[in-house]
């Protein structure tokens, strides 16, 4: 049977994520130290996995509301009206989504005809460019350059304005480079998405993770911003609940009933012990992150110290637990350096082609993983770095 004919074309012609053909490698394999998963080293904290515990003797293994359980919604309000200093309506303008991943994809799909051109920044998180091809929409990529810190520059979205574009896509602090968006240039965006009657989806699931003392500032924060964003957050990151698989999306109502439309149909609801797990770490608030956060600083530095020191330019990253160096003195291109550092050091990263064309000469170390193991890791590096460097001499 010629299968290729009976598939979309859309899905045929899709990469599979870089990210996880790289985890797939090193699956089962003890004898490598991994930077490529983006996940925290350390499991749910304890009251969270002691709360769900306690649901499931109490038999709570039901269905929720499509919309999640009314007390999450409750919980999620009074976070982000801390977190964001904007408040949503707990009935008609929160969601609760698989993951933050559902919740961008059915946003996409909520507001996309075919032929809408959506703007975003690369490198970036591999779904984007996916979400937006399955949702009919056209992607209209703005690269993020390291002399700016993989920030988006206001001038670069103006420029990739036309009549077609509907939402701009923010996702800030990044995955794969860390970057962070200096304010000034968020309230240019905000203007930009004022002036040409935009829709604005804003991934906020790292901003808890900031590092020198800085602020998180949302876009939706600006003049004008809240009735044009949809603002995604989740928990996968900050309370290191990534297998929980428990995201949600805070917008103005009409949008938020479009996205639960889809939700209905796709997932019904999140899973009631990953709410349950929810309730309790937002509860918890920075109590549950505030001592991984620290370590993340800590190791942050220790790996950009030793990066830049073996040769391999890398900037000091804002948030997210992502160090991004540049590869390109090597020789090598990011896949090569990836699997020749896999295959004779043992040291797993990813390559920055993984994240786009602009990630090529660059390769993605996470560094949410003990520091002894960082070390090690670099050493390794190291010395795989002198190597290939002596070989092309």
């Amino acid at each position: 049977m010629d299968y290729d004919s009976k598939l979309s074309q859309v899905i045929r012609d899709l990469p599979r994520s870089g990210i996880r053909d790289f985890f797939e490698l090193v699956i089962g394999r003890s004898d490598v130290i991994s930077l490529g998963v983006g996940e925290p080293d350390k499991p749910t904290p304890w009251p969270i996995r002691e709360a769900v515990i306690r649901s499931l003797e109490k038999g709570q293994t039901s269905y929720t509301s499509n919309l999640g359980l009314e007390s999450l919604r409750v919980a999620i309000s009074d976070y982000v009206t801390k977190q964001f200093r904007v408040t949503y309506d707990p009935k008609t303008e929160i969601l609760v989504t698989v993951g933050v991943s559902e919740a961008l994809d059915i946003a996409f799909r909520a507001v996309l005809n075919p032929g809408d051109e959506v703007i975003y920044h690369e490198p970036c998180y591999v779904s984007y460019s996916p979400s937006i091809k399955m949702a009919y929409g056209v992607p209209v990529v703005v690269q993020t350059r390291e002399e700016n810190e993989f920030a988006l520059m206001a001038e670069d979205v103006e420029n990739a304005i036309t009549p077609r574009t509907k939402v701009i896509a923010l996702n800030f602090p990044t995955n794969p480079t860390g970057g962070i968006m200096p304010h000034e240039e968020l309230a240019k965006i905000a203007a930009l998405a004022v002036k040409h009657d935009l829709l604005v989806f804003t991934d906020e699931i790292y901003c808890e993770l900031l590092y020198d003392g800085r602020e998180h500032k949302s876009i939706v924060e600006f003049p004008g911003m809240r009735e044009r964003t949809v603002l995604l957050h989740g928990f996968s990151k900050a309370f290191a609940m990534t297998g929980w698989r428990l995201g949600y999306a805070c917008a103005p109502a009409p949008l938020r009933e479009a996205m639960m439309k889809i939700h209905q149909y796709c997932m019904l609801c999140a899973p009631i012990m990953s709410q349950m797990a929810g309730i309790e770490a937002l509860k918890m608030g920075a109590s549950a992150y505030e001592e991984m956060r620290q370590s993340y600083e800590q190791r942050r530095n220790l790996i950009v110290s030793r990066l830049n020191g073996m040769g391999l330019h890398c900037f000091n990253p804002g948030g997210a637990f992502y160090v991004f160096p540049e590869i390109r003195s090597t020789g090598l291109s990011s896949k090569d350096f990836a699997i020749k550092l896999l295959e004779k050091k043992s040291v797993a990263v990813v390559p920055g082609s993984a994240f786009s064309s602009a990630g090529e000469g660059f390769v993605r170390c996470c560094y949410a993983t003990a520091p002894e193991l960082i070390a090690k890791a670099m050493d390794l590096m190291e010395e795989f770095v002198n190597e290939v460097r002596a070989a092309g001499a």
